[in-house]
């Protein structure tokens, strides 16, 4: 016995002991043999970044744990994830471990968290899901060559997790998130039952339309499965779309060549509280104590084939008579609501789908409202035929029902408007196929909301609908500071209302006072104090503002005066031209600082950083005006601000500009002309004309005029640089030149033709030897270089420079004094020996003749040499004269 029980225990100890080594000893070849099984049977590359295994946290089962785990497509999806999880577990029957890869391999419990999963179905109808290798053989025997995965699952669940369809073929879009489901049955039978229980948020879009969208979904349910027909049948089942509850009723068969389905569903009970139910909760909050009366019915019904060709046929009801809610603490109830509306598909050709609207009214105290019309060929060129007619106080929207809007509604709305159209014809523009017919007009409209800083006011609106386009008769609007009357024409109302088309319109815009501060905002978060209150606070340069992307504008206006943050514009007009979120300035004319300001250029804000581009042109404007009203004059020209006066300008400007539109002044690039029409000039407003004053004694500057003095900048990469130009200041020619940089660093030369008698006390008594016209008359170049800042800068005026070059010029005007005295001695030195000449000539006339007979005559070339001999001579006695003496006084 002992020895039994010894036995007995040394093979448990063996048991436990392979339980704990099984994972360390088995591990790798499991993990490869589940690899092989999974690529023998999915056209996919699978692959997980850990595998782990263990014997006894699912004991009798194995568990098996692939954590990071990620499906990636093959062509003709290649590269897009299928599907990924966090962790996949599977539980199954120990034996199954010791498989090889091409055995099949069964798997008891599935278990998936935290997963993604992304199906697609491309227009040529392939789908990603399709991975599935063909198997050799067409029966469900798993022992063939080939291997493969047996789902005996008694159990699985998928948790927390995201699923998207996409069907680019029908433009079919269903996402579901925060999906739970999780189902327990037999699939090893042929037939069994399997019961489930699903919760998520479900959203569904077809062909850019929205029907649902993070809809609270629940499903308790249980089916029949027939496994091997591949037929699915509802049994017992409760399902909830937000608070509405459907019970479905039929089955759907998966065919070799089709789907088969035969459904029906419909509400439980017939309380009108099940219409409220399927509004999303965040619009409907809590339905508890609505007071209802009347009743709400949706049937449907959806049957028949679906192939490559056909959908199922439907039908499904909404209808509603004589209803009426109230909810618990608010003052109005809505009452005499009458709904009747089908959708149906009766050939199984999905074009043929179609909606009948045949009756929607409603009725709030005494305003009545209803529409009806039909819609047909949903799925390709929609056909849309619709009415409206009623009156509706806005303000009573709220008070009947919680709508959950960051906004106060007011004013009274009235329409009577008929539209027939084709989508093909909104989208492509061809809006002579529009026929719409009819008026409508809101009265002492209220608009409020966190998103602006003022309420919006509109006395009166109304608009013409006609076959072409919309009119607008007027606009009588105010916010703020700011009113406007408004007239013009839209081009697409019904296809910025039904195709998702930038909204066209060309108006004429009159106003008296338009505040653009009034429409700058920041956002609630940024600025919440000014949420509490209900209103945004205007915007800084933090928060951006955006030109609305879904316009196409052209705006004609004149205005009074325009403000904008600190300046006023008087007598405005132009165009504004906003498209593909850009506003485009054309013409735009007005006074400002005394004079007038015309400008064209583009604001865009489609970019992440906004840009601008700008021809601005400022005619005699007011130079203090614009130096404190405009910082690019501030970074331009800083030394503006010690001119008084008037001045023209032209600035070509581009750069990128703030959240708030205002120009990053670093970014800036162009060009620009200035003349100072007259100007006066206060050295005192700016240290670098101060500490200048002070330098030069032989100028006053305070005293100075400015008048027609031009000048050319250009500016890039954070410099602007000045073109070299002249002018003259009280006699004195200066010609300046340089740069600076938009932080106020200068590099400037000034080039001063001052006269000489300036450096005077510079040159001792040089200046002496020069007469009193020479005097007047003889300049001199001071260069002077400026540097620092503007108001601390550094002076350095070249002195030295300017007295060599004096000293030279004194000493060019000795020499040529030297020489005109020289030139004179030659001459009457000259004039002296030829009258000499003259007088010996008379008196030896007669004795010479006779030697003169004895002799042969001279030849011209010897008269001329004779010549030259005696005035070289003579200019040599000349300058013995004139340097002899002070050399023989230095020998004495």
């Amino acid at each position: 016995m002992k020895k039994a029980l010894k036995i007995i225990g040394i093979i448990l100890v063996v048991f436990i002991l392979l339980v704990f080594l099984a994972p360390v000893l088995f591990k790798g070849p499991i993990e490869r043999s589940i690899k092989k099984s999974i690529n023998n049977n999915v056209n996919a590359t699978v692959s997980w970044e850990e595998l782990d295994l263990s014997l006894y946290k699912s004991f009798p089962d194995a568990l098996v744990t692939l954590k990071n785990l990620s499906v990636v497509n093959k062509e003709p999806f290649a590269g897009d994830t299928l599907a990924s999880g966090e962790e996949i577990k599977l539980s199954m029957d120990i034996p199954q471990l010791f498989k090889s890869g091409d055995e099949p391999l069964s798997i008891n419990e599935l278990i998936l968290n935290r997963a993604y999963i992304n199906v697609k179905v491309d227009p040529l109808g392939n789908a990603n899901y399709d991975i599935a290798k063909e198997s050799a053989s067409t029966t469900q025997d798993t022992t063939s060559a080939d291997g493969g995965l047996s789902l005996d699952v008694q159990h699985y669940e998928i948790n927390d997790t995201r699923i998207n369809y996409l069907d680019e073929s029908s433009k079919m879009y269903l996402r579901l998130s925060e999906f739970n489901h999780q189902g327990t049955g037999d699939f090893s039978a042929s037939t069994t039952t399997l019961n489930t229980k699903s919760e998520g948020l479900i959203s569904f879009e077809m062909d850019s339309v929205n029907y649902l969208k993070n809809h609270k979904l629940k499903l308790d349910a249980d089916f029949e499965l027939n496994l091997e027909n591949q037929k699915y049948t509802f049994l017992e089942n409760e399902a909830y779309i937000n608070q509405l509850p459907l019970t479905f009723n039929g089955f759907v068969k998966i065919n070799e060549t089709n789907n088969e389905i035969d459904l029906t569903f419909k509400t439980p009970s017939s309380d009108f509280k099940n219409f409220l139910a399927v509004i999303p909760e965040t619009y409907a909050k809590n339905l508890d104590g609505v007071d209802t009366t009347g009743d709400f019915m949706l049937n449907g019904m959806i049957k028949g084939m679906v192939d490559e060709t056909h959908i199922p046929t439907l039908d499904i009801s909404v209808k509603s008579d004589n209803a009426s809610f109230k909810f618990a603490d608010l003052p109005k109830r809505v009452e005499n609501i009458h709904m009747d509306a089908v959708l149906k598909n009766e050939t199984g050709l999905i074009a043929d789908t179609y909606l009948n609207l045949d009756k929607l009214n409603f009725q709030i105290d005494q305003d009545v409202f209803s529409a009806k019309g039909n819609f047909k060929n949903l799925t390709e060129n929609m056909l849309v035929n619709l009415a409206v007619n009623g009156t509706l106080n806005l303000a009573n929207l709220k008070q009947a029902y919680p709508l959950d809007l960051d906004m106060d509604l007011n004013g009274i709305l009235k329409a009577n408007i008929t539209t027939n159209f084709d989508m093909n014809s909104i989208e492509k523009e061809r809006y002579q196929n529009v026929k719409s017919n009819g008026k409508a007009s809101i009265t002492n409209f209220k608009y409020i909301s966190p998103e602006i800083p003022n309420d919006v006011n509109i006395a009166k609106a109304s608009l013409n609908f006609n076959t072409t386009k919309v009119t607008l008769d007027e606009m009588q609007i105010s916010s703020g500071q700011t009113d406007a009357n408004v007239s013009g024409s839209l081009e697409n109302l019904m296809g910025y209302m039904f195709s998702d088309q930038d909204l066209k319109g060309r108006f004429n815009v009159q106003s008296n006072t338009f505040s653009l501060n009034d429409f700058m905002i920041a956002s609630a978060e940024a600025k919440p104090e000014a949420s509490k209150k209900g209103k945004a606070a205007p915007a800084t340069k933090d928060e951006a503002i955006k030109i609305p992307s879904f316009l196409d504008a052209r705006l004609d206006f004149t205005t009074n005066k325009i403000l904008y943050d600190d300046l006023t514009l008087n007598n405005a007009k132009g165009t504004l031209i906003i498209k593909d979120e850009t506003a485009r300035l054309e013409n735009i004319t007005s006074n400002i600082f005394g004079g007038n300001i015309a400008i064209n250029g583009n604001v865009s804000t489609k970019n992440a950083t906004p840009t601008f581009d700008m021809n601005l042109g400022l005619k005699s404007i007011d130079i203090v005006q614009s130096f404190n009203g405009l910082e690019i004059i501030q970074s331009l020209a800083p030394i503006a601000k010690a001119l008084q006066g008037n001045l023209n300008t032209t600035l070509n400007l581009k750069g990128n500009l703030n959240n708030d539109l205002t120009p990053i002044i670093a970014s800036l690039a162009g060009d620009a002309f200035a003349q100072i029409l007259d100007a006066k000039v206060d050295s005192e407003k700016m240290p670098l004309l101060s500490k200048l004053n002070g330098k030069l004694n032989f100028i006053n500057l305070d005293s100075l005029g400015l008048k027609d003095l031009q000048t050319n900048l250009t500016f890039s990469d954070g410099n602007i640089n000045l073109k070299p130009f002249d002018f003259n200041v009280k006699g004195i020619k200066i010609t300046a030149g340089g740069s600076h940089s938009f932080d106020n660093v200068m590099n400037y030369n000034l080039d001063l033709n001052i006269p000489a008698k300036y450096l005077g006390s510079e040159v001792g008594g040089q200046l002496a030897k020069l007469s009193a016209t020479e005097l007047e008359t003889m300049n001199v170049n001071l260069p002077i270089g400026l540097t620092g800042s503007f108001d601390s800068p550094n002076i350095k005026v070249n002195t030295k420079q300017a007295i060599q070059e004096l000293t030279q010029h004194i000493i060019e005007v000795q020499k040529d004094k030297a020489i005109e005295s020289t030139k004179d001695k030659i001459k009457d030195y000259i004039n002296k020996n030829k009258n000499q000449e003259e007088e010996g000539n008379t008196t030896t006339q007669d004795s010479t003749k006779t030697q003169e007979n004895d002799k042969e005559p001279l030849t011209k070339e010897e008269k001329e040499k004779d010549r030259e001999d005696k005035i070289k001579e003579a200019a040599g006695n000349a300058l013995k004269d004139l340097f002899g003496k002070g050399k023989d006084k230095d020998k004495k």
